[in-house]
């Protein structure tokens, strides 16, 4: 099964990539009550993507240096 959600992982840390995003609105896009479905977790898991309380504005994720690398890798890291 990891090997099916590995796209989706990919998809997860290029559209932070792009920006760092409020911790809600990640989860309202990528968190699942699926068990077989882990795209978030497995993320988190693998330091691909990070929490971090910054101030006067809440918990943020941002993409981790292992993450920009696999972007990398897979040529998708965001220009700018």
């Amino acid at each position: 099964m990891a090997d099916d959600i590995e796209p989706l992982i990919l998809d997860l840390c290029e559209w932070v990539a792009r920006e760092p995003r409020p911790y809600t609105e990640v989860m309202d896009a990528w968190r699942t009550s699926c068990p077989r479905l882990t795209v978030w977790e497995d993320a988190v898991d693998r330091r691909l993507v990070v929490r971090e309380r910054v101030p006067d504005c809440g918990t943020v994720v941002s993409v981790t240096e292992a993450g920009r690398r696999l972007l990398e890798k897979n040529d998708r890291l965001p220009l700018g």
